[in-house]
């Protein structure tokens, strides 16, 4: 349930337009659902101020859409992080509005937080770590963050990362997806005066040893305004960058 729903609920109430048990029996899921296999949380969003997240890796396709059915129940938007298209199509039987962002492996139910006006800068060094990038820029978006996307920059090609700058620095937050060695963020950390969220990505021959070079570079940068998150965690890097920016705006 989101702030929002609950005022409402409780105004119904007040008025009047309502019983006291009709307002138990909506509360009576809260604060989470048993559902067996899975303990929903309707309260996280009351929490964090943003839609709920459901982590479909490991799931079955119908223990993913259940959950995710739930939550929509409860009017908040939710959103299926490492979902594949079984989980959508289980979902989509569910909640027929659900969309599918296969680059990012997400789906997305509802439509997302309100507009914050807070601003985001996603940036990938090469198209090889677009599926790590969209999945920040999509969880960004989809919490209430305006995302500008710049794809296929990295210290490869300087001048291409340059022709860009000032819109960057329009950005309250930046997120930076990398493998190989991982060198981008240091450039992008000492251009922006912003905060730098580095996600090492597992791209790259038998040396980078799947992600681990990126992310023991990005951990030794020079660039004090760096942050790093986990390999291939482009959700996390959208979940912090949208706090940030939210943060900005007020």
């Amino acid at each position: 349930m989101q702030r929002d729903a609950l005022l409402q609920l409780l105004r119904q109430l007040e008025s009047g337009d309502i019983t006291a048990e009709q307002t138990a029996d909506k509360l009576a899921s809260l604060p989470f659902e048993d559902l067996e296999f899975a303990k929903v949380d309707h309260h996280r969003s009351l929490r964090s101020g943003l839609p709920e997240v459901v982590f479909a890796a490991g799931k079955t396709a119908e223990e993913t859409a259940t959950i995710l059915s739930r939550i929509h129940a409860s009017g908040t938007p939710a959103l299926a992080t490492r979902a594949d298209a079984a989980a959508f199509e289980a979902t989509q039987k569910l909640i027929p509005d659900a969309k599918y962002h296969a680059r990012a492996r997400a789906i997305t139910c509802g439509d997302g937080a309100k507009k914050s006006g807070g601003r985001v800068a996603v940036i990938c060094a090469g198209t090889s770590d677009l599926n790590v990038a969209e999945e920040a820029a999509i969880t960004a978006d989809f919490f209430g963050a305006t995302v500008s996307r710049f794809t296929d920059v990295g210290v490869a090609g300087l001048h291409r990362l340059l022709a860009h700058l000032n819109a960057i620095r329009e950005a309250d937050a930046v997120i930076c997806c990398a493998g190989m060695e991982g060198a981008l963020p240091s450039v992008v950390g000492g251009l922006v005066a912003v905060p730098v969220i580095a996600v090492p990505t597992s791209v790259g021959y038998g040396a980078a040893f799947g992600g681990v070079a990126a992310l023991l570079g990005m951990l030794n940068s020079c660039s004090p305004n760096i942050t790093v998150t986990n390999i291939d965690n482009g959700f996390g890097a959208g979940y912090v960058a949208t706090l940030y920016s939210n943060r900005a705006v007020r």
